[in-house]
């Protein structure tokens, strides 16, 4: 399994339980087009989602705003969302996505599973120096979503990843790992604790090489060779 490979599923997970936007087949039937206005909805409250919560914080960023800024009435909204929490998490899911997504595109052409695994970190690091990304999927989201459901959503396809590029180095001997799916806990706990560290750092830029540097020496200190 590839990380491109998981980002793609995840993709497609998101959209679970969302109206799909209707063919070309029959543009004039009224469940077409309330389909795509249902989906057009949506897709408005995330973006202004992503951007106040981006830029304001969880806690300053109003259902009145957020409605404001999706061009939307707040019934709309919570016709969409029953709570300003469940439009943060579709917000989180989406930004942690983008994030999946450019650490998978990172991580491919590596010429060894640990330098894959190694630029997939790195990537994600990188995301953390856009302090729009970084209130988020750091900051915010285990204080709002919970620490148990932002564990599960933080590792819902991110683990399955690293497990199979753990497994696969240590197919290929480039690693000696006895437990690839706790050794991937680990190496998550460790990346998300990074992470809040540049999330806080006076100097994000020095923290986030500190943090890369320290990822690739736990990665090393596995090496079978």
């Amino acid at each position: 399994m590839s990380l491109e490979r998981v980002a793609q599923d995840r993709a497609t997970g998101y959209t679970s339980g969302v109206p799909d936007t209707p063919d070309s087949k029959a543009p004039d039937e009224p469940q077409s087009l309330r389909a795509e206005q249902v989906a057009q909805t949506r897709t408005a409250l995330i973006a202004a989602g992503r951007e106040l919560f981006g830029w304001q914080g969880f806690a300053a960023a109003s259902v009145d705003d957020l409605a404001r800024h999706a061009r939307v009435t707040t019934g709309a909204l919570y016709h969409h969302f029953p709570t300003k929490a469940k439009l943060f998490e579709a917000v989180f899911m989406a930004a942690h996505d983008e994030v999946l997504r450019a650490s998978a595109k990172a991580a491919g052409g590596a010429p060894t599973y640990v330098e894959s695994l190694a630029r997939g970190f790195d990537a994600f690091l990188d995301a953390v120096l856009k302090p729009d990304l970084a209130r988020i999927v750091i900051i915010d989201a285990p204080a709002v979503l919970g620490l148990a459901r932002y564990t599960e959503l933080d590792e819902q396809y991110a683990f399955a990843a690293i497990v199979a590029a753990l497994e696969a180095a240590a197919e290929s001997a480039e690693l000696t790992v006895a437990d690839p799916q706790t050794l991937a806990r680990l190496l998550l706990g460790a990346l998300t604790r990074g992470a809040m560290l540049i999330a806080n750092s006076a100097d994000p830029t020095s923290t986030r090489d500190e943090v890369s540097a320290a990822m690739r020496a736990m990665l090393a200190g596995f090496s079978a060779r």
